[in-house]
Order: structure tokens, then C-alpha cells, then sequence
């Protein structure tokens, strides 16, 4: 039996809202600009009418069965469409636990509770979500809608993915490659959020940030959350003795004393997070520093408040 996402987690951020940064495709005037003015097709519920609204959306036939007054709402009356890259490669899967849940987290179950919470939000402001899960292949694109069984279907893609790697599964990240194929597939203006720990098996760094480029250069705006183990990952932080390595992705293994290889891997890792942070800021995007040990409520939460007194 595998863990699911703790809603009552997500209750916190109920009195937040998400604010999108820059014109985004949509209908309703509220939260979110948008250049389109219009009417959509896409029916997607009724809602209850609230006096001093327009009555050019209200539903007779209902009224005339119920005697209360509904609006249809349709798809694209809504604020925000964001879509939800997530890396599900093996490495996402580090630490690696019998039974990860969030207070004990693997980056995957990490990245989980922020997509979870940020769903939760989206949901509150009647914005439409998608998801996307890749690895080395895309493996789940979703569309992006906003009515309640939309978003009932997302919790359980993301829950999941909360279904622990066996050991021997060793599934490879080609970020660069989809993260190309996915700015291809989404054809309306969007806010892109990547949850990844960027591990990526192309040899040229400059086609992960050609990558994050193509999403700009399609007017997408874009969050990603770089999501490590400080302490193992970034620092190298091991006891003084020999360890066995093990490539989760490929199964490949080293033994060795960490103490041999700490400075030049220190230094390696931290020139590589120093040019991510450069290219982030030359094309605004923002990145979030996301270490799984710090607690999703610590990274989330901070990072919404500083937004919402961006905009």
C-alpha cells in the first residue's frame, strides 16, 4: 500500500491566491489580466448566479426546473492556465525509502505536495491545470481545464506517482528532449511551473537552458523548482569513510572514499547551479531553490508571499 496525498496539508494555503505575472490566455477579468475578450463553447458547469452579475449566461431551462438561478461557466472563463511539468525519472525517486511520505520525502513526494497545493489553489480560483510527467519520453500530457472532476483526475495522476521505484527501475531524464516536445504541444499562452532536479543525460549543458528558452520564446511564463537534497546532493555531506555509488538512472556503480572526490564535485555541481541561476535571470524565469529537507511548506509558502507583493 503506497501513500496519498494529505489533503488537510493543503488547507493552509486556502487563504493565498497565485498570481500570474504576465497577459495569459484567458476570459474572465479577476485575478489574472488577459488580451482575449469573448465568449467560449466548451461547457464545463453551472454555477450559482451572483446578484449584479450580467444575466446574458443564465441557464432559463434550469431556472424553469429548479426555480433558482445558475450561469453556465465554460473552459476558458477562467483567470490562469498553468500546466505542471514534473520529472519522474529515477533520480526524483532519491532518497531512497521503503514508505517516503511528507515528512519524510523523496524529491518526487516533495514535488508532489507543491504540485498538490498549487492544484488546490488554482481549483479555489476557478483556473484551469494540467500536468505533464516526464522522463527520458513524455509520459503523461494532460489538457488543462478547470471544473472539479478535471482536477479530481490530476490528484490521482499525482498520487501515482507517490508509488515507491523498485530498485532495479532504472528510467533515464532526458529534460532537454521533452521539455522541447511539451513547449510544442501546449498552443496557448500559459504558466509553465517544472519541478526537476535537473539531472539531465545530455552531455551539452546548453541544451537544457536552449530548452527553458523554447518555453520563453513561446510566451509561456515559467517557475521551476530545482528540487534537491542539500545535504547529499549539493554539499556532498557523507561520512568519512568508503561508500559504494550507485547511478540511480543507470545502475552504474563506483566505490570510493567521498573525501576524494567532494572538492571537484562541490565545484563542478556549484558552477553548473551558478549558470542555471544566470540563465533563469536573463530569461525571467524564476527559480526556486527547493531543498526536500526544508519542508514543502517552508519553500511554498515564502515564495508565494514574496509573489504577491510582486504584482
Amino acid at each position: 500500500m503506497f501513500s496519498t496525498i494529505d489533503q488537510s496539508r493543503l488547507e493552509q494555503f486556502s487563504s493565498l491566491e497565485f498570481l500570474a505575472r504576465q497577459v495569459v490566455e484567458g476570459f474572465i477579468t479577476g485575478l489574472h489580466k488577459s488580451p482575449f475578450h469573448g465568449f467560449s463553447v466548451e461547457f464545463a458547469e453551472h454555477r450559482l448566479y451572483n446578484t449584479g452579475e450580467s444575466i446574458r449566461s443564465i441557464d432559463w431551462k434550469l431556472f424553469g426546473r429548479t426555480d433558482r438561478l445558475y450561469t453556465k461557466r465554460y473552459e476558458e472563463e477562467t483567470n490562469l492556465r498553468c500546466q505542471l511539468f514534473i520529472d519522474n525519472s529515477s533520480s526524483m525517486y532519491y532518497p531512497v525509502l521503503s514508505n517516503p511520505d511528507i515528512n519524510h520525502p523523496n524529491k518526487i513526494t516533495f514535488s508532489v505536495y507543491v504540485a498538490a497545493a498549487l492544484l488546490y489553489l488554482f481549483r479555489k480560483q476557478r483556473d484551469a491545470a494540467g500536468i505533464s510527467v516526464f522522463s527520458d519520453t513524455v509520459e503523461l500530457h494532460t489538457q488543462t481545464k478547470s471544473n472539479p472532476v478535471h482536477h479530481r483526475y490530476l490528484y490521482a495522476e499525482l498520487d501515482k506517482l507517490l508509488i515507491p521505484r523498485l530498485p532495479d527501475e532504472h528510467r533515464q531524464t532526458n529534460v532537454a528532449q521533452t521539455i522541447h516536445e511539451l513547449a510544442e504541444r501546449i498552443h496557448k499562452r500559459s504558466l509553465v511551473i517544472i519541478f526537476s532536479d535537473m539531472f539531465d543525460k545530455s552531455p551539452q549543458p546548453d541544451d537544457l537552458f536552449s530548452a527553458l528558452q523554447h518555453l520563453k520564446h513561446n510566451k509561456h511564463e515559467v517557475i521551476l523548482f530545482h528540487v534537491v537534497d542539500k545535504g547529499k546532493e549539493l554539499e556532498f555531506n557523507f561520512e568519512d569513510r568508503p561508500y559504494k555509488f550507485i547511478d540511480i538512472e543507470t545502475g552504474e556503480q563506483l566505490r570510493i572514499h567521498p573525501s576524494k572526490l567532494r572538492e571537484k564535485y562541490v565545484e563542478s555541481l556549484a558552477r553548473f547551479r551558478n549558470d542555471l541561476k544566470l540563465r533563469c535571470g536573463q530569461y525571467h524565469i524564476d527559480l526556486v531553490e527547493a531543498d526536500i529537507h526544508a519542508g514543502f511548506e517552508q519553500v511554498l509558502l515564502p515564495y508565494l508571499v514574496k509573489r504577491s507583493k510582486l504584482f
